[in-house]
């Protein structure tokens, strides 16, 4: 896998999605800040067009990413998402 630091991304892992922003990679993880849990994206192709998420979790620590644990990544070209919902 290729990731950028400075990259947003939504990532599906095999048990959860998040969002966030890409501040290193190292190991066998990569770290994001501004992350979100992403319990409900809704319409997929939605969410990853328009940005629009169903149910958001935002936390305000820097999250650490498995990545024999992710499945996918996608470009987020949105505001990653910082409001409870």
């Amino acid at each position: 896998m290729s990731f950028v630091v400075g990259e947003k991304v939504f990532i599906r892992t095999v048990t959860y999605h998040l969002t966030g922003e890409i501040t290193d990679i190292g190991g066998k993880f990569i770290t994001l800040k501004d992350a979100a849990w992403i319990a409900d994206s809704g319409r997929f192709m939605d969410a990853i067009e328009t940005g629009t998420l169903s149910e958001v979790e935002p936390v305000t620590c820097k999250v650490r990413v498995n990545l024999d644990s992710i499945v996918d990544v996608y470009e987020w070209r949105h505001s990653l998402p910082r409001e409870q919902k």
